[in-house]
């Protein structure tokens, strides 16, 4: 029995047919959609399938913020992201 909120085949709203989407204009650099990526079903080993996760931070560190997923359902920790800071850190010395 999936515990999922939503109908996977329905998602993204109704469709109507006959007509196609508009192409999004193109981008000065086509790998920047890929520099963050957030997952929104991850595996849970506790409640034995992919559950909706929630991203919590936990560390802000000079090279990026690192986060945590975890189940939406039992919050089990199901896996963690280091976000690479695309600044030079700047360090306070008060």
């Amino acid at each position: 029995m999936a515990r999922i909120p939503f109908d996977p085949r329905s998602f993204g709203g109704s469709r109507r047919s006959g007509i196609r989407p508009q192409p999004s204009p193109p981008q000065d650099d086509p790998n920047a959609q890929f520099r963050s990526l957030n997952a929104t079903l991850l595996f849970c080993p506790t409640c034995r399938e992919a559950t909706p996760a929630r991203e919590r931070l936990l560390l802000v560190l000079p090279s990026g913020n690192k986060y945590e997923y975890v189940c939406s359902y039992c919050g089990t920790s199901t896996g963690e992201k280091v976000d690479q800071d695309q600044q030079d850190p700047t360090l306070f010395i008060p």
